[in-house]
């Protein structure tokens, strides 16, 4: 009898495990913490599809021989204590089933959130631990956003958390062996790694162009990666705590960059993204109170409590759009006149003072050619040198940025332009002229080369815009405060 009591027992054990919501690979999926994990975790079922991610070392940032990388990803060596993640970027339902709203450009219940600012991300948090019976993580005054690292509540990952669990352990670009194609991740599969060297010729390419989908998939798409973590390149970008800033050169434990700003970070590479900018160290930047319709976020939970708290400043910016406060120039770079036409549409509508950015030695006319030597420029992070100057900078408050998507940024000389000067206290309000990947990540290009201004709402124009233009930049004035 004792012995069928038993039996009944551990059967009920283990069909209650197989229950629990593992993932496909059983040796990756949620474990259920150890005595010596974070009490308050403990006294709870760890939450359905969330992950023990065991911590460890690793070299955060790129190494100088990988293509496409960005002077900010200088490697240092990171200490990561264990932590629990959420194995799907946070749906719609779950937003709104929390907050009673879906802000997502593309909806449907199993697609991730997107659209939402990281203020909204971390209210989100706070509202759902409410929600679950755990201590908020967050206390939010204002735009000042303080992180007590004992709590137990949902939180977002801090920059090296995020790196740390989409590499999985592997050193390369991508977590996966090769870069990934248009079947393995949801980003603008024309562009796959690489084929901006390649583009003309692909026969060198290791992963040749794919489909592009133009939207968000559901959460659960696609394989995941080595810890179970799915979408870690692609679909959307996830927001994570820190503040932009250079990475220290010493190694570090547990970081969560610098305690002031008026940029946070995201990760990860959206649909809209090539796929260098979907690689494992790449770092975007935009202000927290904004959203984009492919930045979404993932959380985390701690699984042993920390110390201390850490209070974030944010680094205000003045607000200059409204054109009674000062002047407006719009300032546009342009090669096949999509973005000419813009620009003269927008000083039709608003009277503002409009000049244009060219070069001492031209792109050349030639389309084929151009395209070489843009990729080129933008490769070695050329500053090539600008014919016309804006004599009387001081005198404009409001600098109306236009330039074509090339390679999913800004051409090189928008990038000579904004370092040309000084655009401390200034509002920066991009438009951009594209062939289907919208802004690309020339935002956070834009954001990287001003970073003491701030940033307006953007206009992304299909090619020259079509009937549609007029209309679109009267609403986009308007959403900016400017008549």
């Amino acid at each position: 009898m004792k012995k069928g009591i038993f039996l009944f027992l551990w059967l009920s054990i283990v069909f209650s495990l197989a229950a629990c919501g593992q993932s496909k690979n059983s040796d990756t999926t949620s474990k259920q913490p150890s005595a010596n994990n974070f009490s308050e975790v403990t006294d709870m079922q760890v939450p359905e599809n969330f992950i023990l991610i065991k911590g460890g070392s690793f070299q955060m940032g790129s190494p100088e021989s990988e293509a496409w990388r960005s002077a900010d990803e200088t490697q240092h060596t990171v200490m990561v204590s264990d932590f629990y993640m959420c194995k799907y970027e946070l749906t719609q339902k779950e937003y709104e089933e929390i907050m009673g709203s879906n802000p997502s450009n593309f909806q449907g219940e199993n697609l991730p959130v997107e659209n939402i600012s990281w203020l909204d991300a971390v209210v989100y948090c706070n509202a759902r631990s409410e929600k679950d019976g755990l201590t908020p993580v967050y206390t939010i005054d204002g735009q000042n956003v303080s992180w007590d690292r004992s709590a137990n509540g949902y939180r977002l990952p801090t920059e090296a958390e995020w790196e740390y669990a989409c590499r999985a352990g592997t050193t390369t670009p991508f977590y996966m062996e090769n870069s990934p194609s248009a079947e393995d991740a949801n980003y603008y599969g024309h562009y796959p790694y690489e084929i901006e060297d390649n583009y003309f010729s692909q026969a060198n390419l290791e992963v040749k162009p794919g489909e592009y989908r133009e939207t968000t998939v559901p959460v659960d798409s696609f394989s995941e990666n080595p810890y179970g973590l799915y979408n870690m390149h692609g679909s959307v970008s996830e927001w994570v705590w820190d503040y932009y800033g250079e990475y220290p050169a010493e190694e570090q434990t547990d970081p969560a960059g610098p305690v002031s700003g008026n940029l946070r970070v995201y990760r990860g590479g959206g649909w809209n993204d090539f796929a260098k900018n979907m690689r494992s160290a790449y770092r975007a930047t935009l202000e927290q109170n904004k959203g984009i319709f492919n930045l979404g976020i993932r959380l985390v939970l701690n699984a042993m409590p920390g110390s201390g708290k850490i209070l974030g400043t944010e680094t205000q910016q003045t607000d200059n759009t409204d054109s009674e406060s000062g002047k407006i120039l719009i300032a546009y770079f342009s090669w096949g006149g999509n973005t000419e036409g813009v620009a003269e549409e927008i000083q039709s509508q608003t009277g503002a003072d409009l000049f244009e950015i060219t070069l001492v030695n031209p792109y050349s006319s030639d389309y084929n050619t151009v395209l070489d030597e843009a990729q080129r420029d933008q490769n070695a992070q050329a500053r090539p040198e600008l014919g016309t100057h804006v004599e009387n900078i001081d005198e404009y408050d409001t600098i109306m940025l236009g330039y074509p998507n090339w390679w999913a940024s800004i051409p090189m000389p928008v990038a000579s332009f904004l370092e040309e000067y000084d655009f401390s206290g200034k509002t920066i309000i991009p438009f951009c002229s594209h062939g289907g990947g919208r802004f690309g990540q020339s935002l956070t290009a834009i954001a990287k080369l001003a970073p003491n201004a701030s940033m307006g709402e953007a206009l992304s124009i299909h090619y020259s815009g079509g009937s549609t233009l007029s209309s679109d930049v009267t609403d986009w004035l308007s959403s900016n405060g400017i008549q």
